[in-house]
């Protein structure tokens, strides 16, 4: 069945590095779809960000479920929207935030191994929770890498263009096969959030009072939320040192705190240095909880156990 690309007219084809022959067609990108893999950690030093899936473990099992390694490229599809094709049978699958799927107009199952004929369309409408939904294809989406990675970073413009209608991605050639399940439980996103978090190299700028009411308060995401960081609202954290600080390196989950007091919680695509104190840093295994995080969801945080 033939259908007709909407949007651009004319269709960029992302060149293959392996001859697979295999294409995903993206009919329909939705609000924001972007390329992602486990991202380039390692070269900070050279003042380049990690990026990567914001909720890296669903990417995991989305490749675990289509028989891909761990770091095989997907899409990472906010909010949901999106429409695409392959061109040959395949395995596919869909996790992270719950969405309806179609394959061929037929319901099928997030979390499981979908095997889809050439030239089957899959729809993933928009999400019932949470952000972020991650489709995986047997044999992983193989753009050309750029640094290691074939991630994109919105912050830096490393790496491949966010995707369009009309793109044609190429696939790579499938290494194994999809597992034999017919459960893969996972918990759904969260409408509050509890966060464990670590003291920051800074926490030292900020009044005793400052780290109690982070440790206490109700704190909200706020709309200003991308793959740069979420920003958040709550009661303001004061400061016991007025001076100005030299930029200095960051890490994923960085909370820092700009001068209006406000928190922001640095994700994949955060800048590799900055000038902002860093009260506290998020327990890197609870990051994935904040990447499925919208707008006006509850957060608390919590010490870290030693």
């Amino acid at each position: 069945m033939s259908e007709p690309a909407s949007g651009s007219s004319v269709p960029r084809s992302r060149s293959p590095e392996t001859g697979s022959g295999v294409r995903l067609e993206v009919i329909r990108a939705g609000v924001r779809t972007t390329v992602q893999d486990l991202g380039r950690p390692g070269l900070a030093h050279l003042g380049v960000p990690r990026s990567g899936a914001l909720d890296a473990g669903a990417l995991r099992r989305a490749n675990r479920l289509a028989g891909n390694p761990p770091g095989a490229a997907g899409l990472e599809i906010t909010l949901g929207g999106l429409r695409a094709r392959v061109t040959r049978a395949t395995t596919l699958a869909v996790t992270g935030a719950p969405c309806p799927i179609t394959v061929d107009r037929r319901p099928a199952d997030p979390g499981l191994p979908l095997a889809v004929r050439a030239g089957a369309v899959i729809d993933i409408g928009r999400a019932t929770a949470g952000l972020r939904a991650y489709l995986a294809v047997g044999g992983g989406l193989t753009v050309p890498p750029v640094l290691g990675s074939r991630s994109t970073d919105t912050l830096s413009g490393l790496g491949p263009d966010p995707v369009r209608d009309g793109d044609v991605l190429p696939v790579g050639p499938a290494t194994a096969l999809p597992p034999g399940v017919d459960v893969a439980p996972h918990p759904p996103p969260r409408g509050t959030l509890r966060l464990r978090v670590w003291p920051g190299p800074r926490d030292d700028w900020f009044t005793g009072d400052a780290w109690r009411t982070l440790l206490s308060a109700e704190y909200r995401v706020s709309t200003q939320t991308d793959r740069v960081g979420a920003r958040l609202t709550g009661p303001v954290l004061t400061r016991a040192i007025d001076g100005e600080l030299p930029s200095e390196g960051l890490v994923l989950g960085a909370i820092q705190v700009p001068a209006d007091g406000q928190p922001l919680i640095f994700l994949a695509d955060h800048p590799t240095t900055g000038g902002y104190p860093v009260i506290g840093v998020v327990d890197p295994s609870d990051v994935d909880l904040l990447a499925q995080a919208r707008p006006g969801t509850t957060l608390h945080f919590t010490p870290a156990p030693p």
